[in-house]
């Protein structure tokens, strides 16, 4: 034996220890791959080195080397499957060669490939299964069997530090479904658009699950099931297409059972044509206490890694806690209508304590006018009884306005239009994080907030119905500056000029923020604002100011 033959056994074994702990102390499964494949080859010299691992169809999903330059790895185009020579690698043990190309097996290289020579192939195995192959080749001299048990140490230590990755991954990735399913309650409980919501869905889930694309599909017209949130591939290709009846769409709303499919491009049952440009699929109902509101589909690319049994279940359990978050949005819904049907209850009640009862009174003073004036009274007397009446037509008056004012706005109670224009403006600096500017003005004067008479005739002028709408676009546009622009300045103008059809009322919110974005196709509120413009018989607009930087939005209608 060769006196150096211990010293180099170990410095070998020092070696051998020193890659063993470095792969127990790795926890990211990419990088402790490549440190696994990197220490095998450095090891044992083999020049070429690499993991395969494969589906249960003997197809790479995942191909870690070491050895060849990235022109060649181009060249190659795609990773070896379990054939040939590959597929002869035993569960247990060892596979080594001498010369690969004598192997009975072997079925020959790419054309882009380099030549090999010894090779040295050996399973990994995670709890009692195959996870993958390791790969060595074209060592000088050959393969020996410290080689063997070289790797063999090597492979079983990587199995239990890919085990503790793949827990560490699992724990990260349940955590962040947890979270995702917390914020999307937060959400829908503090009021937000459920459209927003629908999409904070969709993102989250295919970014947590590693999907390309993620869609929302829920009921339509009728009853069908349409895809109305896609984000990722072929968004273009999917959104707002109905489901197959047949389909596994169907399947999951109606029944509540998820389903996992290994890839839709081969799949045997009905499918619409663009679900084929994908392979994995994994189908989740929103669904709770027994009725669904939807199913969540989260797709990858074909030939990607299929979606696992954990996947599946984690998904499930984010689309119930989402499902029932809206199920308590919409109990939440309901007690709104209930708090406003009581309302409406206190209204009826002030009415006739208030108003109705005032003009019972005054039509009492009139009667006694009407007697006075029959019996020949004092003049004096009977103008005194008539301005009485007037002004209890007038307070009765103030009264209505002011119930009515309520009843479309409980929290505007009997506040002026200005006066609740100012509350908008005040209520929108959380939002902002700054106070925005406010200009009235009626008739080209600009209003004194303190002038009463001004303020009441303002009121008067616009109506009811239309300072509601005024008020309702001021909140949007603010809203809109503080979700959306990142704007470090807002001005709301509002303008009043003449009355009655022929007078208009103009609101404009202008920002100095990130202007329009063109890739939001989803505007719920500013639709609502249109709408409110065309049944008013006016005019609403989203465009760049005139100086170019921020948005402005313009609304207009004729006055009451």
């Amino acid at each position: 034996m060769d006196i150096d033959e211990p010293a180099q056994a170990g410095t070998r074994d020092a070696a051998l220890l020193q890659a063993v702990l470095a792969l127990a102390a790795d926890l990211d499964l990419p990088s402790l791959l490549k440190r696994f494949v990197d220490a095998s080859t450095e090891l044992t010299g083999a020049r070429y080195g690499a993991i395969n691992i494969l589906d249960e169809h003997g197809t790479s999903t995942t191909f870690v080397q070491n050895g060849f330059d990235d022109l060649t790895v181009a060249a190659l185009g795609h990773a070896p499957h379990a054939i040939g020579v590959l597929g002869q690698i035993p569960a247990h043990g060892v596979l080594r060669l001498e010369d690969l190309t004598k192997h009975p097996a072997y079925l020959g290289l790419p054309p882009s490939h380099p030549p090999l020579g010894s090779f040295l192939g050996t399973a990994v195995r995670v709890r009692e299964k195959v996870f993958g192959y390791l790969y060595l080749s074209e060592k000088a001299g050959g393969f020996e069997d410290s080689d063997e048990d070289l790797v063999t140490a090597l492979a079983a230590a990587a199995a239990v530090a890919i085990q503790n990755a793949e827990l560490y991954a699992l724990a990260v990735k349940r955590e962040n479904w947890v979270r995702a399913g917390q914020q999307i309650t937060t959400m829908l409980l503090e009021g937000a658009e459920e459209e927003d919501v629908l999409a904070q869905i969709a993102s989250t889930a295919r970014e947590i699950a590693g999907a390309d694309t993620a869609a929302l599909v829920l009921p339509g017209m009728a009853d069908a099931l349409v895809m109305e949130i896609v984000e990722g591939q072929a968004q273009d290709k999917l959104l707002g297409l109905a489901m197959v009846p047949e389909g596994r769409a169907w399947a999951a709303f109606e029944s509540g059972v998820s389903a996992l499919v290994p890839s839709l491009a081969i799949a045997p049952t009905p499918q619409l044509e663009p679900l084929r440009l994908f392979g994995p699929a994994l189908y989740t109902p929103l669904r709770t206490a027994g009725k669904s509101v939807g199913v969540l589909m989260l797709l990858r690319r074909v030939d990607s890694p299929p979606f696992t049994d954990n996947d599946l279940v984690m998904t499930k359990s984010f689309a119930a806690q989402a499902a029932l978050a809206f199920i308590l949005a919409e109990a939440r819904h309901a007690q709104d209508v209930a708090a406003l049907l009581d309302e409406r209850e206190r209204i009826a009640r002030d009415l006739h304590d208030l108003a109705i009862q005032q003009l019972f009174a005054t039509g009492l003073q009139l009667e006694t006018v009407g007697r006075r004036a029959a019996l020949g009274g004092d003049g004096a007397e009977i103008a005194g009884l008539i301005n009485g009446a007037l002004d209890g037509v007038d307070s009765s008056v103030r009264q209505i306005r002011m119930i009515v004012h309520s009843l479309h706005d409980p929290a505007a109670g009997g506040a002026s239009l200005v006066e609740r224009l100012r509350r908008e403006a005040t209520l929108s600096r959380g939002g902002l994080g700054f106070a925005p500017s406010l200009l009235i003005t009626a008739d080209g004067v600009v209003v004194d907030t303190s002038d009463n008479e001004l303020l009441g005739r303002i009121d008067d002028v616009v109506g009811a119905d239309r300072a509601n709408d005024v008020v309702a676009v001021a909140r949007e546009g603010l809203t809109n500056a503080a979700r959306h622009a990142k704007a470090t300045s807002v001005a709301v103008r509002v303008s009043v000029n003449g009355s009655g059809p022929s007078g208009r009322i103009v609101i404009e919110v202008e920002d100095d923020g990130a202007g329009l974005d063109e890739t939001r196709d989803r505007h719920s509120g500013t639709k609502n604002l249109a709408a409110r413009a065309r049944q008013d018989g006016g005019t609403f607009s989203l465009t760049a100011p005139p100086s170019g930087v921020g948005t402005l939005l313009t609304w207009q209608a004729p006055l009451d």
